[in-house]
């Protein structure tokens, strides 16, 4: 349904439950509706495979009991390394009824990556993918990694998944665990140092059904409105609406699919924070992004509601979008702020406007782009309910005017927050000392209380006396027919201090040339305001990426300072 601003935020209550977990959540979506199908997930060779909520119920008691058996109990910390996975699931929830803490670990990871976890948060269990164990191997010797669990296979030294739940009970008695108890060690993506181990409590989870399901992907746990929602469906889009009714989501009607892997906060974002926790119906696809063969799975299975980040949906408008009869009502995006271009493809497509969701690993959907709302082209919607969040001073904890950028910040203590740093006493006390949670992302907010991204707060282009937020920029620069994808950074100017440098990569059928070098500039000029323009761009195949997809500015900004000096 279409919300009321004001009213979601005046009604908004934190009701956390002392005893809420999310394997008691998934206890009660096993005797309400066991037979649904919770996950249904397709490799790249066309397996197919179901679990149904009951299913998952049982695995996780049956593994949480191995666990035991294997001396895993409360507060151990369990690293676990793969794909997307049917299984995922009750793994996780597993290790959760121990009240043990999971670890997710990207496979896109290296082994250094992977010790650095382990020796920071004191691993001493690994559940890992057969096709991945030889990135645990070696480093076994340099962690105190020695429970070794095997998913698909059983290699010499490992104990096999399948063959230690096999035969076992399907109920579990773990520990006594809640709501204020420690669920989750989340690692940030490190775009500027290394990765900091975020400390989640079980609240965490009630707090994504309680905001991200409502207020992003618009659904609810038993399908009913949420507050705020006007009962409406009139405003919205003949695709959006035709599975809404004024008594909210058939849950049983939708399929939800968020491409994000099992190692990165997304995938409590969405998958388990909002999938898990509404009871709704998933699809997870093992095969790497191809845009047609994403477009044709969605095709085949009926995805409605849909997650992707900002490089999946550039891709989506590189082939034709006509070609697929989608039955898409939402489309949700996240990670970096979305283009106008994917933004306009797809509305012309299928009817549908792309939402943004804003937030971090320390924390649930800040801002966003709520069902319903009016989009203004280039926001990242409002402040979520709940939150508080808003826009300070970067050097005083004040307030910024409407216009003005500032960073991303909110009230210490919230429940939509993380806890702690894990065993980071000084990076607490720096990060918790005064009355907000400051992001390090800098934006700025419209008279309407719209907010607008302008980049981390090292990635601020400081030019002439000029503060320029990288986004604008790229967002100018990918709106060219000529760009896939591009990154604007400082580069050190003898004169201005600093210029705007482009680092470009060429849609298929371009090449890089001083006439496209001045073509782009002259198309910036009209775009946007003329001190924005990159007076240096420098054409490349790839930018470089953090292993969760996020561009690391930073490389490129030392690539600049190493050329041009400080």
């Amino acid at each position: 349904m279409p919300v009321d601003y004001d009213t979601a935020v005046a009604d908004f209550e934190w009701d956390i439950p002392d005893d809420y977990t999310l394997p008691s959540v998934v206890e009660g979506h096993a005797e309400a509706h066991g037979d649904r199908v919770a996950v249904t997930f397709l490799d790249d060779d066309g397996a197919r495979a179901e679990r149904t909520y009951a299913d998952i119920h049982a695995d996780m008691n049956r593994f949480a009991d191995a666990l035991a058996e294997l001396g895993v109990g409360e507060g151990d910390r369990v690293m676990h390394l793969f794909p997307r996975h049917p299984d995922a699931f009750a793994i996780q929830l597993g290790v959760l009824k121990r009240g043990a803490l999971v670890v997710p670990c990207s496979a896109m990871l290296k082994p250094k990556d992977l010790a650095f976890r382990a020796n920071d948060c004191e691993a001493t269990t690994v559940v890992a993918h057969e096709s991945l164990v030889d990135m645990v191997d070696p480093i076994l010797g340099e962690t105190e990694l020695d429970t070794l669990i095997c998913l698909d296979g059983e290699p010499e030294g490992w104990h096999a998944f399948e063959a230690l739940i096999d035969g076992r009970p399907t109920e579990h008695d773990g520990p006594d665990v809640g709501a204020q108890d420690p669920m989750s060690i989340n690692y940030t993506s490190g775009t500027t140092g290394q990765p900091k181990p975020v400390l989640h409590r079980h609240r965490w989870m009630r707090a994504f059904e309680l905001v991200n399901g409502p207020y992003w992907w618009g659904i609810t746990a038993d399908g009913t409105e949420a507050p705020g929602e006007t009962g409406d469906s009139a405003e919205r889009s003949s695709a959006s609406s035709r599975t809404r009714s004024g008594d909210g989501v058939d849950l049983d009607e939708e399929l939800l699919w968020a491409t994000t892997g099992t190692g990165w906060a997304k995938w409590f974002w969405s998958p388990v924070g909002v999938g898990i926790t509404t009871g709704a119906r998933q699809l997870l696809y093992e095969g790497e992004f191809d845009a047609d063969e994403f477009l044709s799975v969605m095709e085949r299975e009926g995805v409605t509601r849909l997650c992707a980040v900002p490089t999946q949906y550039r891709m989506f408008t590189q082939t034709d979008l006509e070609a697929y009869d989608l039955d898409l009502t939402e489309a949700l995006s996240a990670g970096e702020p979305l283009n106008r271009e994917p933004i306009e493809a797809l509305q012309d497509a299928y009817g549908v406007t792309p939402r943004d969701g804003y937030g971090q690993t320390e924390t649930v959907c800040l801002v966003s782009n709520y069902p319903g709302i009016d989009v203004k082209e280039g926001s990242m919607g409002k402040p979520t309910p709940g939150l508080g969040t808003t826009i300070i001073d970067t050097q005083e904890e004040t307030e910024v005017e409407p216009g003005e950028i500032g960073e991303i910040a909110v009230p210490v203590g919230n429940p939509g927050t993380f806890d702690s740093y894990y065993e980071k006493p000084n990076l607490d006390e720096r990060t918790f000392s005064g009355d907000y949670y400051r992001t390090g992302d800098l934006a700025r907010a419209d008279e309407d209380g719209y907010f607008f991204f302008e980049g981390r707060a090292d990635d601020i282009i400081l030019s002439a006396g000029y503060r320029i937020g990288p986004f604008e920029v790229e967002d100018a620069l990918v709106s060219h027919g000529a760009v896939a994808e591009a990154a604007a950074v400082a580069s050190p100017h003898e004169e201005r201090g600093n210029v705007v440098k482009a680092y470009v990569v060429l849609a298929e059928g371009h090449e890089g040339s001083d006439a496209l070098t001045e073509e782009l500039q002259e198309y910036m000029k009209a775009e946007t305001a003329p001190y924005k323009y990159p007076r240096r761009v420098e054409y490349v195949d790839e930018l470089p990426k953090t292993s969760s997809g996020k561009t690391r500015r930073i490389e490129l900004r030392e690539r600049e300072r190493e050329r041009f000096g400080e």
